[in-house]
């Protein structure tokens, strides 16, 4: 599986239109290699270079969508997957951009594909749903981008 942006290389800089710098809307994704079988796939963005002043895990979601349809080949800009939309960490449903107080920060979108849907309430966490995956993963691939603002 396969998970690419035309917005940016992986491990390259992110755009600031994508950032709350800017518009805050996301970057376009293309998915490929969807594996036979999978019956929804889950997009959590999240950042893990949050100071821990900030917070204590030092990690901060971005974005959070399961149960998305398995044939979705991608996400175009300023759109959502159809899926069950999650909050993000700051409290809102839907993508935030990258928004880091300190320094260059990594920003994970991680990709995975299940072998069935997780039918959680669109109030879950991040962590609820991490553990609804636990032993359904197919398969999984990530995209990495980084922002500073200077």
């Amino acid at each position: 599986m396969k998970m690419t942006s035309s917005a940016f290389e992986n491990n390259g800089l992110i755009p600031t239109k994508y950032t709350c710098d800017s518009e805050n809307i996301n970057p376009p994704l293309i998915l490929g290699d969807i594996p036979e079988g999978t019956q929804s796939l889950v997009l959590i963005m999240e950042d893990p270079d949050v100071p821990k002043s900030i917070r204590a895990d030092g990690l901060w979601n971005h974005w959070l969508v399961w149960d998305i349809i398995p044939n979705t080949t991608g996400v175009e800009e300023n759109s959502e997957p159809k899926g069950t939309i999650g909050k993000n960490t700051g409290g809102d449903f839907g993508y935030s951009g990258p928004c880091p107080p300190d320094r260059e920060h990594r920003y994970f979108f991680k990709l995975h594909a299940l072998d069935t849907k997780l039918n959680l309430n669109n109030e879950a966490k991040q962590s609820e749903v991490e553990q609804a995956m636990v032993g359904h993963i197919l398969t999984q691939t990530q995209l990495i981008g980084r922002y500073n603002r200077t």
